[in-house]
């Protein structure tokens, strides 16, 4: 896959076409899983003890709290009405954070709420603020080289988070005339040991963001030659603000809030800049579409598996992209860095081939995610029933399945599979095994369970929908893609198997081991 015409050609401006199966084995000769040394990551059992005492309680105090019910946006307006974005991704409580705003409105409020369980209701209202005057900014700028959409707003206003729990927020930007967008701002957690670990994606939300006309999939003509090649965080989101986050993480939040395992905060930028927060945890989330990482990213997590955390992937496509982050304004995470099938024309190419931003299993530095996720994306569009294979695994307790038994729609619209070739952990075991037929070849969605030395259990899902079925069938799954109540009780009750097992500690300490089964499952061929 070392040649100038990739994937992203064959299906522009969406990315995730079925990938040739003799060109991907081809990028995966060779490739391994680099191993990593578990003293890096503290694993020493003083460090990866139960989280203080006092975390637990404070948690349980939260949830316990009443919600707002009615924290959702009800009219977006025009996109002019009201945007904004804040000058950090993520801030630790306390922290001061700046908010820049554009609203043709005379004035705006902005409301904080805090995602969770908190009754059913999905949020609480943690702080508001007065009246801010309103005005209409600048145009943003368009950096040429990269085609990088810039806004550039002046600071607004600025708001301290002091007594602001630890969390996932959404701040809604209520303009005077009623329209409302949000801004997604995550309160992140500076030590997870004991606890289980939920990592945020805004390199994906970002990567995926059309505002100002530009992504890194097309440009505003919808042309991938066009596309960005580095998109700017100083930007508002498109759409609602948060629709990324909305769709494939808010479902999940929710559901590991309601369980009431100690839980702790970050997002994939702040784990590049400082793994710190997985040290000592028992496990790391990756939510429902996390395709961007950098190498930096992509190595602390692997540490912290090899060092004991457990991990568990909700979605599929994850860590597809090598990213790099750049700076932007004062600060040194501002960018987000992906060339893509352009990778010749990256700086950082051929001198640091670590660093080109290109897919993680393409040249230079080819390095397969199956080699830490023990699956491989491999094709866009789809949709087709969920069927589970290994009926009797831990994860499907309580799920009253048999084997062969389907749900309808659950895998799409892209998907993972165990390919034979690609490099994967062992002992690995497939719990999942569902046909489909991706641009009009048959293959296989699969999930995958496996165990690392450590004693670490990693679970993935293989599919997309796999946290938008955590509400299907109910008013809040509004992109449920025909998933029923019978769908959601099945992913629920398997999400909560998981979450409750990865929340005790190394999985291989306490559930049964995987069954090696990939030979067999695919016995008949390739497909």
């Amino acid at each position: 896959m070392g040649g100038d015409v990739g994937l992203d050609e064959r299906e522009a401006p969406r990315h995730g076409a079925g990938l040739p199966r003799r060109s991907f084995l081809g990028a995966c000769a060779g490739a391994g899983l680099a191993s990593a040394a578990a003293a890096a990551c503290d694993p020493s059992p003083s460090a990866r003890g139960r989280p203080r005492a006092d975390v637990p309680r404070r948690q349980d105090a939260e949830r316990e709290r009443p919600g707002t019910p009615d924290w959702r946006i009800r009219s977006r307006g025009p996109a002019t009405a009201v945007a904004g974005y804040t000058d950090r991704v993520s801030v630790t409580p306390g922290e001061e954070c700046g908010l820049h705003v554009s609203t043709t409105a005379p004035a705006f409020r902005v409301s904080a709420f805090r995602v969770g369980w908190y009754g059913g209701t999905g949020a609480r209202l943690v702080w508001s603020s007065g009246r801010i005057p309103g005005r209409v900014q600048p145009e943003p700028r368009l950096l040429s080289g990269t085609r990088t959409v810039r806004a550039d707003w002046p600071r607004t206003t600025s708001f301290g988070t002091a007594g602001w729990p630890e969390g996932a927020y959404l701040l809604r930007l209520d303009a005077e005339g009623g329209h409302q967008r949000y801004v997604p701002l995550i309160v992140r957690s500076t030590r997870g040991a004991g606890r289980t670990v939920l990592m945020h994606a805004p390199a994906t939300w970002q990567a995926y963001n059309r505002w100002g006309g530009h992504s890194l999939y097309a440009g505003p003509s919808g042309a991938y030659a066009d596309r960005s090649l580095a998109v700017s965080f100083d930007r508002p989101y498109d759409s609602s603000g948060a629709e990324k986050f909305l769709v494939y993480e808010w479902a999940a939040v929710v559901l590991a809030e309601r369980l009431g395992i100690p839980l702790a905060y970050t997002t994939g930028t702040d784990v590049h800049l400082d793994p710190a927060v997985l040290r000592g945890a028992s496990a790391v989330v990756c939510l429902g579409h996390d395709e961007y990482w950098t190498p930096e990213q992509r190595r602390h997590v692997t540490l912290a598996r090899d060092a004991g955390a457990n991990v568990a992937f909700l979605g599929a496509n994850t860590c597809f992209r090598r990213v790099r982050l750049e700076p932007g304004g004062e600060r040194p995470d501002r960018t987000v860095v992906c060339y893509k099938s352009s990778f010749r024309a990256d700086p950082c190419y051929p001198a640091r081939p670590a660093q080109v931003t290109t897919d993680f299993r393409r040249s230079p530095a080819a390095d397969p995610e199956s080699s830490m996720t023990g699956v491989l994306y491999e094709g866009y569009p789809v949709d087709a029933p969920y069927v589970v294979h290994a009926a009797d695994h831990w994860v499907y307790e309580g799920t009253g399945v048999r084997p062969g038994d389907g749900f309808g729609h659950l895998v799409g619209v892209e998907y993972d599979r165990v390919t034979p070739g690609a490099p994967v952990p062992e002992p690995l075991e497939i719990t999942a095994h569902s046909p489909l037929v991706c641009n009009g070849r048959r293959s296989h969605s699969d999930s995958a369970y496996y165990t690392a030395g450590s004693g670490a259990g990693v679970f993935a899902t293989g599919t997309m929908r796999w946290v938008e079925a955590l509400t299907a069938g109910t008013p809040a799954g509004g992109r449920d893609h025909g998933m029923d109540a019978r769908t959601r009780a099945f992913v629920t009750r398997t999400t909560e198997n998981v979450l409750r097992a990865f929340a005790r500690g190394p999985a291989a300490r306490h559930r049964p081991a995987p069954r090696p089964n990939a030979e067999e499952v695919y016995r008949g061929g390739p497909a």
